[in-house]
C-alpha cells in the first residue's frame, strides 16, 4: 500500500507545479525580478569556471574591484572685447590663431555707424586648445577692454541621464520580449504604447548627451573687436562759419517740416468757418 501511495504523492505535486507555471501572468515587474532572482541564483558558466580554477588552487580567492572611472565634464566658455586699430588686419590676424588652433567660427556680425565699427565672432575651439586661443587674443590681436571666462561642470547631469538612459534601454527590451507572448490584442496595444513612450524618452535622453559631449568637446568664446572712428584732419578743420551754415540748413529744413505738417491739417481749417458761423447764430438767438 505504501509503494503505491509515494508515486500517487509525487503525481500530484508535479501537476500542482504545472498549474501554478501556467496561472502566472507575464507582467514587466515579474519578468525583471525573475529575471534578477535567476542571475543571482544561476551558477557561473563552465568556461568561467574552467578559468577560475587554476588561479583559486595557487592563491587564495580575492574579490576583483570594479573601478568605474567617471570622466569630468566641464564646459569653457567666454567673452572678450578687443579695441583694434584697423578691422580687416586684426581679422586676419583672428584668422591665422583659428588655423592653429584648430578652431572655426560659427557666426560672424559686422556692424558699421559714424562713431565706431563692431565685428561680432562667435567661435568655437577645442576645449583643450580653448585657454590658448585666450592667451592668444590678449596678445598683439588690440587692447583687451574686458574679458570674462567661466566654466561650468556638468558631470552629475551626464551621468544621472547616462545612467536613466541605460535603465530605460534595458526596460525597453523587456516589452518587446513581452510584445513577442502577449496573447490578447488589449496586452499587445498597451506593450506598444510603453515602448513608444520609451523610445521617446531614449531619444531625448540621447540628444541631450550628444549636446553635452558638443559643448564640452569645443569650447564657446565670443569676441567683439571695436575700433572708434576718429576725424580726420580735413574734417577736423571744420570752423565756426561751416557749423553756422549748417545749423542754418537745419533750421530751415525744420521749419519746411513744420510748414508741410501744417498744410497736411487743410480739412480741419475748412471747419473753422463752419465752427464761428454756428457760434455766432447760436449768439444772437440767445441775444432775442
Amino acid at each position: 500500500m505504501k509503494k503505491f501511495l509515494i508515486p500517487l504523492f509525487c503525481l500530484f505535486l508535479i501537476q500542482c507545479k504545472k498549474n501554478e507555471t501556467q496561472s502566472l501572468n507575464a507582467s514587466l515587474v515579474d519578468v525583471i525580478q525573475e529575471d534578477k532572482v535567476a542571475a543571482a541564483d544561476a551558477p557561473p558558466p563552465p568556461s568561467a569556471v574552467a578559468e577560475e580554477m587554476p588561479s583559486s588552487v595557487s592563491n587564495p580567492q580575492k574579490p576583483t574591484p570594479q573601478m568605474n572611472t567617471i570622466t569630468k565634464k566641464i564646459i569653457k566658455n567666454g567673452e572678450m572685447r578687443i579695441q583694434v586699430g584697423d578691422i580687416k588686419k586684426a581679422q586676419e590676424q583672428i584668422n591665422s590663431v583659428l588655423k592653429k588652433n584648430k578652431a572655426y567660427i560659427q557666426k560672424e556680425e559686422f556692424q558699421n555707424t559714424d562713431n565706431d565699427e563692431n565685428l561680432d565672432i562667435i567661435i568655437r575651439v577645442p576645449h583643450q586648445n580653448f585657454d590658448a586661443l585666450i592667451n592668444s587674443f590678449s596678445n598683439g590681436i588690440g587692447s583687451v577692454l574686458s574679458k570674462n571666462i567661466s566654466s561650468n561642470d556638468v558631470t552629475e547631469e551626464y551621468t544621472d541621464v547616462s545612467i536613466k538612459l541605460g535603465n530605460k534601454k534595458i526596460y525597453l527590451e523587456k516589452y518587446r520580449e513581452m510584445l513577442k507572448t502577449a496573447k490578447t490584442t488589449k496586452d499587445m496595444l498597451e506593450i506598444q504604447e510603453n515602448i513608444r513612450a520609451l523610445e521617446d524618452e531614449i531619444d531625448i535622453a540621447e540628444g541631450r548627451l550628444r549636446f553635452i559631449d558638443d559643448r564640452v568637446n569645443y569650447s564657446t568664446l565670443n569676441v567683439n573687436l571695436y575700433k572708434e572712428k576718429i576725424r580726420s584732419s580735413t574734417t577736423s578743420k571744420i570752423g565756426f562759419g561751416s557749423r553756422f551754415g549748417d545749423s542754418v540748413t537745419e533750421g530751415w529744413n525744420s521749419f519746411v517740416a513744420f510748414l508741410l505738417g501744417v498744410v497736411s491739417l487743410w480739412p480741419f481749417f475748412l471747419l473753422i468757418p463752419v465752427v464761428i458761423f454756428l457760434w455766432r447764430k447760436w449768439r444772437n438767438r440767445e441775444k432775442k
